[in-house]
């Protein structure tokens, strides 16, 4: 198969707690994969969801709900026309940020929608997250994110998570270039080959299985058709041998 990822559209939310222009570690660990991706032709699109007005809520427009505004159906509609999704996250007390999970409720409002075969609207797209903190928990979110993910809907690859750790307690965060007046060349965590590895070989199994997918058109129809469920073309469980 060709290496060819033209045509790809990849989306980056970035679920640091701090608003522009404030420095965000996660974000220098997701320019080592937003780099790869535009190097390979991928078209990139990067949200710092603090820097929206987004309300905590499970339904699709909150505004309905009594909130003066809210801007998740227009950030909907960047991350539900890319082909992959990658959320990133700091680690606070072992656990994925506040704004992540929001970001994952948020989604998760928009999941009973369906695509043009009757599915369920994330089939198809591609998801993965990166992780930074200065305490243990990496393996730990990216599990509950990566499970998010594939229960909304989204195909997770091999290898579909990467991040970084400093050592336990107070200290330099990944992408410091100088931590209680002593310079740091390379940036903290910039020579990790740990991470390093993880984040390259978790970009091109995103972009794999993106590309497998849409060149085949996101999933069958056969069997997972919420449309014919509903229509009541469905298994006859009392015979299982017949439709």
């Amino acid at each position: 198969m060709e290496n060819n990822f033209d045509g790809l559209n990849a989306v980056f939310v970035n679920c640091t707690l701090k608003k522009s222009p404030s420095k965000s570690h996660t974000r220098d660990l997701m320019d080592v994969s937003i780099k790869i991706m535009e190097s390979e032709g991928v078209n990139v699109e990067t949200i710092r969801l603090a820097d929206y007005h987004v309300p905590v809520g499970v339904q699709p427009d909150m505004t309905k709900e009594g909130e003066q505004w809210d801007d998740w159906p227009k950030l909907y509609k960047k991350i539900i026309a890319a082909d992959i999704l990658v959320i990133g996250t700091p680690i606070w007390l072992g656990e994925r940020s506040s704004v992540a999970s929001k970001l994952i409720e948020r989604l998760y409002a928009m999941s009973g929608y369906q695509n043009d075969k009757g599915q369920y609207v994330y089939y198809g797209k591609v998801g993965g997250c990166l992780i930074t903190g200065n305490e243990d928990g990496v393996k730990h979110c990216a599990m509950g994110i990566l499970y998010a993910l594939q229960h909304l809907g989204y195909s997770i690859p091999p290898q579909a998570d990467a991040g970084w750790i400093g050592e336990v307690g107070p200290g330099p965060s990944y992408g410091d270039k100088e931590w209680n007046g002593e310079k740091k060349n390379p940036p903290v965590g910039y020579d990790s080959d740990f991470t390093n590895r993880n984040t390259t070989f978790m970009t091109y199994n995103l972009l794999h299985l993106a590309k497998m997918l849409k060149e085949n058109g996101g999933y069958p129809a056969y069997g997972n058709s919420r449309k014919e469920w509903n229509d009541g073309t469905r298994w006859n469980f009392e015979n299982p041998e017949y439709r």
